[in-house]
């Protein structure tokens, strides 16, 4: 089977580089991409589904962060979501420490109601050790419970993006430079046959992967699958995006501070720090959020804001007739959680899963599509929390506390505030963890907890959480300082 991928980029390359490692040579992968069209690169922050990529690929860690000049990311601190001046982590890995049938934070909530507990963010490992600025990979007290901090990366999507192409053009895969001029369809069935570039060259194929950006070349303009826009949702709409000069202290986490009509990231590279705005522009004009975003960075800009457009959404159907849509071609979701390049590795995983032997069938197709539907409706709702819950006094935010909840985010509110109970429905991203983050952050106290966490008896449950924060500090202090780590392990030469 002939499979093209249309556009490069980070999804692009990154299809490229899982085909081209799992599949048998007969399979034919082309890649056509031209130097003329930019990409939007700004997913350097990512979370820990990237290392089970990397490692379905046999790329070393150590020479990735190199190549990519990466930091290490521990999780997303929110700065003022809940209120100017206040700061919660959403952490990965987990918080505290599970007890027999019901979560670790049951137990919590039983000795918060005392008096007896602290704030949540001292039962977090990946937490505790991003606020100390260190990091390891390994266990420093192997033999305590808890285990290793949990982790993602930062790294210049740019340079992520060259190197899978060195590495899938090393295993077969064909790339090809021009602009697409013209799509041929088959006249009885519509599918696309080949794109045709500028050159006259005619490149022809049985599977297409659009990764051709907000544009949706095949999947948008080729064969029509129409876009859904989720506006009333999440109202961001532009944003703006700027690198800076490196601050003093290289932070092992992500930042999204809450601005006048939005929130800005910072992410701290080897060489650089990632900055951007995103915003709404019925709040903001583009000039006054270049303001506030300049006024916001740790260090001289290196390059003017480049401005993003985009609308919160996805595309009807992923995967139409013969074309596969990956990356922004499929739909945007804003990297508040960091979550656009997984979502470009969890369709390259569920079209590897569905991937035709033959003839393409009904069948998998609507399965692919109902899978990655789910996915944005799932992260579309944990974002939506973000907003909603926020505490803060500006127009665009008092709009927010107003959005129409979905029916799915209205019942996990409604179950959580209940009882404190969180569950994970089939396979969506975020867990319970996650969640309870983000809820108890911005605020949103349970009015009760499950009866079992009394069971052990208040003095049990007290030492309990002792015990934990006691080998949390313990583990922390053995590890060395985030910078210390990466020039030890990995670094590109730019610390």
């Amino acid at each position: 089977m002939r499979i093209v991928i249309v556009g490069g980029g980070s999804a692009g390359w990154m299809a490229a580089a899982a085909l081209s490692r799992l599949l048998t040579p007969d399979w034919q992968i082309t890649l056509v991409e031209s130097d003329q069209i930019g990409t939007v690169g700004v997913g350097e922050a990512t979370i820990p589904q990237i290392l089970l990529f990397n490692g379905v690929l046999g790329i070393d860690e150590n020479e990735f962060l190199k190549a990519t000049k990466g930091t290490f990311k521990l999780g997303i601190e929110f700065d003022g979501w809940r209120a100017p001046g206040q700061r919660y982590m959403h952490a990965f890995g987990h918080v505290g420490r599970d007890l027999g049938l019901i979560p670790f934070h049951h137990y919590w909530l039983q000795a918060k109601a005392r008096g007896k507990a602290r704030t949540l963010d001292h039962y977090s490992l990946s937490e505790c050790t991003a606020r100390a600025n260190r990091f390891s990979r390994n266990d420093p007290l192997p033999q305590a419970p808890l285990g290793a901090p949990t982790y993602a990366y930062h790294f210049d999507a740019g340079l992520y993006a060259a190197m899978l192409r060195k590495y899938s053009e090393a295993r077969g895969v064909v790339r090809h430079e021009g602009r697409i001029v013209d799509i041929p369809l088959n006249g009885e069935t519509g599918a696309v046959t080949a794109v045709k570039l500028e050159n006259g060259k005619l490149i022809e194929g049985d599977l297409f992967i659009d990764c051709s950006g907000f544009r949706g070349l095949l999947i948008g303009e080729a064969v029509g699958s129409e876009y859904v826009d989720w506006s009333k949702w999440l109202p961001c709409n532009r944003a703006l995006a700027v690198p800076c000069e490196s601050a003093e202290k290289l932070l092992p986490y992500t930042r999204a501070s809450a601005r006048e009509a939005g929130w800005q990231w910072r992410i701290p590279l080897q060489h650089r720090i990632g900055n951007g705005y995103v915003y709404c522009s019925d709040y903001i004009d583009d000039d006054r959020a270049a303001e506030t975003l300049l006024a916001n960075l740790d260090g001289k800009p290196l390059a003017d804001p480049r401005p993003i457009r985009f609308t919160t959404g996805h595309r009807r159907e992923f995967w139409k007739k013969n074309v596969v849509s990956l990356g922004l071609s499929c739909g945007f979701l804003e990297p508040l959680e960091s979550t656009s390049l997984h979502l470009v590795q969890s369709g390259i995983k569920h079209l590897i899963d569905l991937l035709p032997a033959g003839e393409i069938a009904g069948a998998e197709v609507e399965r692919f599509n109902r899978q990655m539907t789910f996915e944005f409706e799932t992260i579309r709702d944990f974002l939506m929390l973000h907003y909603w819950a926020n505490g803060r006094d500006e127009p665009f935010w008092q709009a927010c506390r107003n959005l129409e909840l979905t029916d799915s985010l209205q019942h996990k509110l409604e179950l959580f505030r209940s009882s404190g109970r969180l569950f994970r429905y089939n396979e969506e991203l975020f867990t319970e963890t996650g969640w309870l983050q983000v809820l108890i952050g911005q605020g949103i106290e349970p009015a009760a907890y499950h009866p079992l966490a009394n069971a052990p008896g208040d003095e049990a449950v007290d030492k309990y959480l002792v015990s934990i924060e006691e080998v949390i500090a313990a583990k922390v202090a053995r590890m060395p300082e985030h910078a210390d780590y990466i020039r030890q392990n990995c670094s590109s030469g730019d610390l």
